[in-house]
């Protein structure tokens, strides 16, 4: 098989290009090398032969369809999207031209090649998108596949777009699709601007540790290996046409997950006052969303998956990871916005 994954070098995408790579895929790895992308991400296996990189724009349709013709892959992963909620109220258009316009050059591309093969029924188009274009959730329940969509950031309404789309290049071309649902993943090679990394290196750095609102919104933590498998696994035995919903069973509050990250650092990297202490409230984002949950049912009775990594263990693997790679996101910090309160335009 050989994978063509956009996003490839970013967070989760990077994840799955080593994770394929290790398991003898052929890889091409396709991104525009914009601002949360980083080629050290995939320094593991950039002299591997069975990958490749491109840098290329999904908005670019001459490129595409370029690169598929050259590479001619069994597979797309389709990982490349703006993806945070915060830059997404401050300057949504970008969300709305790669998450949507993007989604849909890449779609009529992988059309096109797709019918120019003749039609492989082997050949898949893997969607990769959120919980969050389901909205919030009360206090019970969780999403399933079968949820209503409701998002309500700009960033989320541009996935929900986009999981439309490709259910219509489905149902309307017959393009062979799966689409996944995830929850918040987090672990090594996490851009510096999501809440986690930002915990780790405010606390070492001894800044304040913000906390949005009174940090009573609850997540589902899915550590970014186990979601690398998962994606991999609907990829290989999904059934076409069909949704996946993945979580990692590990709901916490914010401000609680934000006090277990400190009890780690107190251990990893003691110092004279606890972490905890560095911990302050802040203005609330417009729209936040109180919870998020998502029940991997499906995934587990029709494909074999659950997640494998409980919350502490992937945390401490994460905060130690952040401290013994300090290189690694030293070159981050001076990106545009890394660093800066993003968000709250009303």
């Amino acid at each position: 098989m050989t994978l063509l994954v956009t996003g490839g070098a970013g967070f989760i995408g990077s994840a799955v290009v080593r994770r394929a790579v290790a398991e003898g895929r052929r890889v091409l790895c396709l991104d525009a090398l914009t601002y949360a992308a980083c080629l050290d991400n995939l320094s593991s296996v950039a002299s591997d032969p069975l990958y490749r990189f491109e840098q290329a724009d999904i908005r670019d349709r001459a490129a595409l369809d370029r690169i598929l013709l050259a590479y001619q892959p069994d597979a797309i992963m389709h990982l490349a999207a703006e993806s945070h909620v915060d830059r997404s109220i401050d300057g949504p258009m970008a969300f709305v031209a790669t998450n949507i316009g993007g989604t849909a050059t890449l779609l009529e591309a992988a059309r096109n090649y797709w019918e120019g093969r003749g039609r492989p029924e082997a050949f898949r188009f893997h969607h990769i998108s959120t919980d969050e274009v389901f909205g919030s959730l009360g206090p019970e329940g969780r999403f399933t596949e079968a949820s209503p969509y409701a998002p309500n950031s700009p960033y989320a309404a541009s996935k929900a777009a986009a999981d439309h789309l490709v259910c219509a290049w489905h149902k309307t071309y017959g393009l062979p699709v799966v689409i996944s649902n995830c929850s918040n993943n987090y672990g090594p090679f996490h851009f510096p601007e999501k809440l986690i990394p930002v915990v780790i290196l405010n606390a070492i750095a001894g800044k304040a540790i913000p906390v949005y609102g009174t940090g009573s919104n609850v997540r589902d933590w899915l550590y970014v290996e186990d979601h690398a498998q998962a994606l991999l696994t609907v990829l290989d035995r999904g059934k076409i046409g069909r949704n996946y919903a993945i979580g990692g069973e590990a709901e916490i509050t914010n401000l609680e997950l934000v006090k277990t990250i400190c009890m780690i650092l107190d251990e990893l990297r003691p110092k004279s006052s606890p972490y905890v202490d560095q911990i302050i409230l802040v203005a609330d984002r417009p729209g936040h969303d109180v919870r998020y949950a998502i029940d991997p049912a499906r995934m587990r009775e029709e494909l074999g998956w659950a997640p494998r990594t409980s919350l502490d263990e992937g945390l401490r693997r994460t905060v130690q990871w952040y401290l013994d790679n300090r290189a690694w996101w030293q070159a981050l910090q001076s990106r545009d916005g890394v660093g800066t309160r993003l968000g709250l335009a009303t």
